[in-house]
């Protein structure tokens, strides 16, 4: 066997397992570790702020689908970090999260940053580990990454005492590989007994959830909707998994992020199929109309997601491709398929009316002129993220998306603050991309600093900003109070200048007042961006009364009021 360090075989295993980028702050209780990543072939970019080096690593995995790596040293840098495993624990992203700790032997006299992070993190993530014998590492490295993997994929914490840092142990690097990761794979006559009920129902809907692009199942999802004539939903986690030009697309049903028009088809339906979709409460409003006297299947690699929202008429727990895959060849294997010719033209005379205005001209601007705007300026391709308030809802409204993992958004947790270092973990993942982060003007506040990472390492994306210096959800969430109370975020008469925000840290930006003027800045954005190698906001001031569908969920989802 060979010796070595026990961090050199640490950073040898992350290669190993496809590791090319890794996003952290060293600090004294982890420098062993550092010293191992020195010399080794993986790029590490050096955050302001440990949450953000989480949302990066969670930004890199979405896009490609490998597992995230984030580095902090001990005490406040595991704190730090909690908010993003969360985030991908709620998402099912697979990250892991490597923190430095005091040395063993001092744990227990309330050492310097001595805290115990792996009690901390375990309710937000699969497995949480602290390190006790150097021997141990390779192999608790290599079970972090197929635990993130497998199943529902998510988050991992692993803890290093510096002691067990510094040790040397034997390793050979030359007989060891990835642990391997078992599918699970269908019960054959549960996939039956789902086509069963398919073929028997007038007017079934597919719902894809987020686990269809996790999966990589988009392209065996669209051979099924073909074969069996199913119009297709997405959840807003699924947002992405069936282009939405394609004319089975049924649009997203919910009291936010929501059409009209996939509202109206999801009441009309009397069986869904819902293949890793988690039935979320945005998404399903009250359960009684949600329910309605239709028939559900649900599909999820997870078992215990099975009936947690509710009782499916039947269960089948898969990986969402193997399940579609069955599904189709099991379909192919019938010599009937339903004629729904009436069904597909009802969905379609439902998506050709039920639509939302877009052509404002009015001043301030309205919101849904924005997106019209994104949606004629950017290539399907490009790879979008953004995070929680009304711009998410207006973007989960509004905004089109054709191809998987190109819209990217926090859709469980919603920290605030999310886009910047995720978009920076996006282009770190397809440095040839074109990324763009939609924005919030309180949200941007919230990560700020990582701008510099951008800047830093001459990583370039756009930043729309919808301001409406307002805090409008909020302000929303408060009527049931009858109150307007701690919204208020101005200091003078505009507070944060955000385009000088922008120029503080070497980037650049522009301010948008005029409907007319939003086309001319989005282009400029995008040649600023690839000029300069850094990030490029354009602030859009839209109107403070744009409110988004909200109020009873029993309303919502009958139909949510249009945005004004």
């Amino acid at each position: 066997m060979t010796e070595m360090w026990a961090c050199e075989a640490v950073v040898g295993i992350l290669e190993s397992e496809g590791v090319d980028t890794v996003f952290g702050c060293p600090g004294a209780a982890i420098l062993p570790l550092y010293a191992a990543l020195r010399g080794s072939g993986i790029e590490h970019l050096i955050v302001r702020h440990e949450e953000g080096a989480t949302h990066m690593a969670d930004g890199w995995a979405r896009t490609n689908g490998n597992v995230g790596v984030a580095f902090g040293t001990s005490g406040p840098a595991g704190t730090n970090m909690i908010t993003g495993l969360y985030t991908a624990q709620a998402d099912s992203i697979p990250i892991i999260c490597v923190t430095g700790q005091a040395p063993t032997t001092k744990l227990h006299q309330e050492a310097f940053q001595a805290v115990d992070i792996v009690e901390i993190a375990k309710p937000v993530t699969k497995w949480a580990v602290q390190a006790k014998e150097a021997a141990q590492l390779p192999w608790l490295f290599r079970e972090a990454f197929r635990i993130a993997r497998s199943g529902r994929p998510g988050p991992v914490l692993i803890d290093l005492p510096l002691d067990v840092q510094r040790q040397r142990i034997e390793w050979d690097p030359e007989i060891d590989a990835p642990l391997a990761v078992n599918p699970v794979r269908p019960h054959q006559p549960r996939v039956e007994r789902a086509l069963d009920m398919l073929l028997a129902a007038q007017r079934p809907l597919l719902l894809a959830g987020g686990g269809v692009i996790g999966a990589e199942a988009t392209e065996v999802l669209r051979e099924v909707a073909e074969l069996l004539n199913l119009p297709v939903q997405a959840t807003l986690m699924g947002k992405g998994a069936f282009p939405e030009d394609h004319p089975l697309y049924a649009g997203m049903t919910g009291v936010q992020t929501t059409q009209r028009y996939g509202n109206a088809s999801f009441l009309e339906s009397d069986l869904v199929l819902a293949v890793g979709a988690r039935f979320g409460d945005r998404h399903t409003g009250a359960l009684d109309v949600y329910k309605g006297q239709r028939q559900f299947i649900q599909v999820d690699v997870e078992p215990t997601q099975l009936g947690k929202v509710f009782g499916p008429d039947l269960g089948v727990v898969s990986d969402a491709r193997l399940f579609l895959e069955s599904l189709r060849d099991a379909a192919r294997r019938r010599t009937e398929m339903p004629e729904r010719a009436g069904w597909v033209d009802r969905v379609t005379e439902l998506k050709q009316t039920l639509v939302r205005r877009e052509d404002y001209d009015q001043v301030p601007i309205k919101p849904a002129r924005v997106f019209a705007e994104i949606n004629a300026a950017f290539e399907p391709d490009t790879y979008f993220v953004t995070a929680i308030g009304l711009y998410q809802i207006w973007s989960g409204m509004f905004q089109k998306a054709y191809l998987p993992r190109r819209y990217q958004v926090c859709g469980q947790a919603g920290p605030l603050g999310w886009e910047i270092p995720a978009a920076i973990g996006v282009k770190k993942a397809k440095p040839e991309a074109e990324v763009v982060g939609v924005v919030g003007d309180y949200s941007f506040q919230f990560l700020v600093e990582e701008l510099a990472v951008a800047a830093q390492y001459d990583v370039p994306f756009v930043l729309i900003m919808l301001n409406n210096t307002y805090l409008g959800l909020i302000r929303q969430a408060e009527l049931e109070f009858e109150m307007n109370y701690e919204v208020d975020i101005h200091y003078d008469e505009h507070g944060t200048d955000n385009v000088r925000l922008m120029e503080a840290y070497g980037c650049s930006g522009r301010r948008v007042r005029e409907p007319g003027e939003i086309a001319d800045a989005l282009a400029w954005a995008r040649k600023q961006a690839e000029a300069t190698s850094r990030p490029v906001l354009v602030e859009i001031m839209v109107e403070r009364e744009a409110n988004s569908a909200r109020g009873p969920a029993i309303n919502a989802v009958i139909e949510p009021e249009p945005v004004p």
